[in-house]
């Protein structure tokens, strides 16, 4: 199949393009991210929501292998609605994950607030970035164009990126989707360690939204603090063509190779 996903039902199968760059058996955590969101995006609203937080926790590795999709309502309100979602492999779950709707409502905004522009070049003026070093096919599924840095070299970076594929199938890819597919990258936007010596991998991520992106693509304005213990935490300002959206952070796991 073409697309990431195939869901049918709460049953899920997994395409083997899927895969991250830290085990061939392994999802890269963009997908899993993506089809979290889909979920929450299919759950009715009594009226009119948009995402507004997202955070998940691997609790394991995601295998590339078929999953079990569980949904539930935590909170049904006016203004909010609160959303669970756990992904298993077998009877393990191995993702789980919550989603913060709010109410969508046109506001008439006092003049001085507005949106931050993005000073960086835009992906048309950006150089195209393929991160050949990775062997991951889910990444071989993704556009990137570094507005500055590069992906996977060591130091802050601001790189474009864009999903090619699709992720389920029968589903477009909505602009929730385009953002946490490109936040699950804050780690190798801005790496702090070298990738051939270390491992890095995040065992959660949380994408917070002051508004949806539009366009394909979105830009992580990225950087990440190593600590002495093991720990460390990936950072980034999200934008689209039209200015910062949001922000996303991961919790690092750090280990030699």
């Amino acid at each position: 199949m073409d697309a990431i996903f195939r869901v049918k039902g709460n049953h899920v199968l997994t395409s083997p393009d899927a895969a991250g760059p830290w085990d061939p058996g392994m999802q890269h955590g963009s997908a899993p991210a993506s089809l979290v969101v889909w979920a929450a995006e299919a759950i009715p609203t009594p009226v009119p929501m948009q995402i507004a937080r997202v955070t998940i926790d691997l609790m394991r590795p995601v295998p590339v292998a078929p999953l079990t999709l569980e949904t539930d309502v935590l909170r049904e309100g006016r203004k909010i609605q609160l959303c669970a979602i756990r992904l298993r492999a077998g009877d393990a779950v191995v993702a789980g994950a919550t989603v913060l709707k709010i109410k969508t409502q046109a506001l008439a905004l006092p003049p001085e607030v507005q949106g931050l522009p993005v000073e960086l070049p835009g992906p048309d003026q950006s150089r195209a970035d393929p991160a050949s070093f990775s062997s991951s096919p889910f990444v071989s599924g993704i556009s990137l164009r570094a507005a500055r840095g590069s992906f996977g070299v060591p130091g802050p970076g601001a790189i474009w990126y864009r999903a090619d594929r699709p992720l389920v199938e029968g589903s477009p890819v909505s602009q929730a989707m385009r953002a946490v597919v490109a936040a699950d990258f804050c780690n190798g936007t801005s790496a702090a360690l070298d990738f051939r010596d270390w491992t890095f991998i995040n065992a959660d991520l949380t994408v917070s939204f002051a508004r949806q992106p539009v366009g394909e693509w979105i830009l992580l304005d990225a950087e990440s603090w190593i600590g002495p213990d093991g720990a460390g935490l990936a950072m980034a300002r999200l934008a689209d063509v039209s200015g910062y959206f949001g922000r996303a952070v991961q919790s690092l796991v750090i280990e030699r190779r």
